[in-house]
């Protein structure tokens, strides 16, 4: 009798396995279910005789979730044995079922995702409800590992080894059921999940001599193997857009990948599993799948458990949002609400302004349609709940607005005078800004226990992150209901504490003046910026200014001396600052919306590095180490970072991790900018000689702050 799989036969000899946990809420690859899947091939090879067919499905909203991500990141190198041990086992049940002789069909009622899709793919037919949810695919290089229970192997075998390269294994894509169907990773595609047994029951009596593709005489991996056919061509170009990809940044699971599918198309199916084991074991006792896993999994698990969230708040859902200010931010915000189901006025100076920021949403919205990713009548009702007017009366009914003008602090304080005697009471008043301090702002209404800073990033209706600033009144209900509405919108939040630059532009702007600093020192600015995706940035840094003027870290120097001498603090200038005042005053390069940057424009698209910048800069006669370009980057942002967190501006390490890769692009690698610190090869200790170093040669800014050294053991 197995604990976690149900064991049904029918008067027909058709057997119905329905994997059930009755210890968890998803069905995943426990070590108890490892034993039942064992127990269970081994009960329909003894009676074969008796079985014509087998049905597999799941009593779970999900069809099969995947392995113990609790297990994987605690794997060490010394568990490689064993763990090779335990993948090699599971796999030769799986090879089991799909060899059994008898048809094996899959009946996917839910999300089928990494393990759960490699299961379906050890069976003959694969069915799949078209019900809300339901997602297929191999996801787990995201995790920086690779599928591990046959997913490289099959869907090579299956699709073809670029076709799955490219669309299922590097992508790591979530399909619909429908788009599963059209790639070919399920067989047919049924209206809901209530007739997935029927069908299944008559593919079995339809098809009494099913087989495995690869296990039927005269098959041939679409595409060709390494040395035949299409694929010894196409090789070379796979590892080129590979390179292409990554930029050369770390990206272990992306390459191991490749060589497991290429690899493994060269030999017999199972060796090209024990392949996958070795390449997988190679990733999952690495420091960089652990960093990966913490980061896009448990870190992102703590915030939308509410980890940052005030205990003892009531549950919060938005029903009208208000927006002020239909610019470019607005505009966003006030689509993804839509998106969320949510009312929105969308309110700016004059109707036709408020209309051309619903015009933001209405050109998204009928992309989508166009590309097949919504309906006409979807879109439709996203549309009509937008309603765009120039009278801030008509916000009495909202019960949350944010404000979205220009970054101007008399400007919002006027604008906020308005919204105030618009809106309910018991409206939630939320400000949009970057670096503005919240408690200055709440100083402009007469109540400021419901005044919040929420920071959306742009454009905000496609940016995951939400920073949500917390003023020295705001009240633990306003903080709540922020929270609750930026999950309801579907993004993450992270809480700061007010701040002038919060988390997230402190950070960056460290990034951004260490790039300048290296212009005004002579460094070779394509170096800059190639160092910038080695790191594993998106982009390049330079390139990341332009976008976002020059003149804003600039302004927020200014601010900030500024406010440090009202304070009586010593200014701690940063070697940037002569560089950038000489790009600007001397120049007149601002960036990307000035049509003069650090790179060149033509009808506003960028076009190349500008050509002056060795007159700016004069190249040094000498250039620094390649390595220390990209660790002065990543250094610069895990230092401030520390300092912001060590400063009590930012309390949860996970929002600080998560918030550094979502908002401004911490390469997911490191784990987010405090993890870097402390999996810095040789750990904090290393980390803080390093940074000694870089201090010693390149500023005092990369000076480790007490509390690190204290912690530095």
């Amino acid at each position: 009798m197995t604990t976690t799989i149900r064991w049904n036969i029918d008067a027909d000899g058709i057997v119905t396995l329905t994997l059930d946990d009755p210890n968890a809420t998803a069905n995943t690859m426990t070590q108890q279910f490892v034993v039942d899947l064992t127990d269970t091939v081994n009960r329909l090879y003894v009676e074969r005789e008796s079985v014509i067919g087998v049905v597999l499905t799941s009593a779970k909203k999900t069809f099969f979730a995947g392995g113990d991500l609790h297990e994987l990141v605690e794997l060490q190198p010394e568990d490689a044995p064993r763990f090779t041990e335990h993948l090699n086992h599971v796999k030769s049940q799986l090879r089991a079922l799909e060899t059994l002789g008898r048809p094996v069909v899959s009946a996917i009622n839910g999300a089928a995702l990494g393990g759960g899709l490699e299961l379906a793919l050890a069976t003959h037919h694969r069915l799949a409800a078209d019900v809300a949810g339901n997602q297929i695919g191999l996801p787990e290089v995201g995790l920086g590992l690779l599928p591990a229970g046959g997913g490289i192997v099959r869907t090579s075998r299956l699709l073809g080894v670029t076709t799955a390269v490219e669309r299922v294994l590097s992508s790591g894509t979530r399909y619909t059921p429908r788009a599963a169907l059209k790639l070919g990773l399920v067989d047919e595609v049924l209206a809901d999940s209530s007739t997935l047994i029927t069908r299944a029951k008559e593919w079995i009596f339809a098809n009494p001599d099913a087989a495995q593709p690869w296990d039927t005489p005269g098959y041939t991996i679409p595409g060709g193997t390494p040395t035949r056919g299409p694929l010894s061509a196409q090789v070379s170009h796979l590892s080129a857009t590979l390179r292409s990809q990554t930029n050369g940044a770390p990206a272990p699971a992306e390459r191991a990948i490749l060589a497991a599918a290429v690899e493994g198309a060269a030999v017999d199916i199972d060796t090209a599993e024990l392949i996958e084991t070795r390449y997988f074991i190679g990733l999952a006792t690495g420091q960089i799948a652990k960093n990966r896993i913490n980061l896009t999994f448990f870190d992102a698990q703590r915030i939308k458990a509410g980890g940052s969230r005030p205990t003892g708040q009531s549950r919060f859902r938005s029903s009208r949002l208000g927006v002020v200010g239909a610019g470019m931010m607005g505009a966003g915000i006030a689509y993804a609400a839509a998106r969320a189901g949510i009312e929105v006025v969308l309110v700016d100076v004059s109707l036709s302004a408020a209309q051309m920021g619903k015009q933001y949403a209405e050109r998204a919205e009928a992309k989508a349609v166009e590309t097949g990713r919504s309906s006409a009548n979807s879109a439709d009702l996203v549309l009509s709940r937008i309603r765009p007017t120039d009278d801030m009366a008509n916000l009495t009914a909202v019960d949350f607005v944010i404000e979205a003008v220009f970054e101007n602090a008399e400007l919002k304080a006027k604008v906020f005078g308005q919204i105030e005697t618009s809106v309910a009471e018991t409206a939630v008043l939320g400000s949009n800004t970057s670096t503005l301090p919240i408690t200055v702002l709440a100083a402009a209404v007469s109540r400021p226990a419901d005044f919040v800073g929420v920071h959306f990033f742009s454009p905000a209706d496609r940016m995951p992150l939400v920073e949500l600033i917390r003023g020295k009144q705001t009240s633990q209900a306003a903080l709540a209901k922020a929270y609750d509405l930026v999950l309801q919108l579907g993004k993450t939040p992270i809480v700061v504490n007010d701040s002038r630059g919060f988390f997230t532009s402190r950070v960056i702007t460290a990034r951004l003046n260490e790039a300048v600093g290296m212009l005004g020192e002579g460094v070779n600015p394509v170096s800059i910026e190639q160092a910038s995706l080695q790191a594993g940035y998106p982009t390049g840094t330079l390139q990341l200014l332009d976008e976002l003027t020059l003149t804003l870290p600039r302004t927020i120097r200014e601010k900030a001396e500024a406010a440090a001498t009202v304070d009586g603090r010593v200014w701690a200038s940063h070697p940037s600052e002569a560089a950038f005042d000489r790009l600007i005053d001397g120049y007149g390069r601002v960036g990307r919306a000035a049509g003069s940057g650090l790179y060149d424009y033509v009808d506003g698209k960028r076009k190349a590095l500008w050509s002056g910048l060795a007159e700016c800069f004069p190249p040094a006669a000498v250039q620094p180490p390649f390595t220390d370009l990209i660790d002065r980057l990543l250094f610069a942002e895990a230092l401030e970072a520390w300092r912001v967190y060590d400063a009590g501006v930012i309390e949860s390490a996970a929002d600080a991790n998560v918030g550094s890769h979502l908002g401004i692009g911490f390469p997911a690698w490191t784990g987010g900018a405090l993890r870097y610190i402390d999996q810095y090869p040789g750990g904090r200790g290393r980390f803080v000689e390093r940074s000694r170093e870089l201090a010693e040669r390149y500023g005092a800014h990369f000076t480790p702050s007490p509390s690190m050294l204290a912690t530095a053991g």
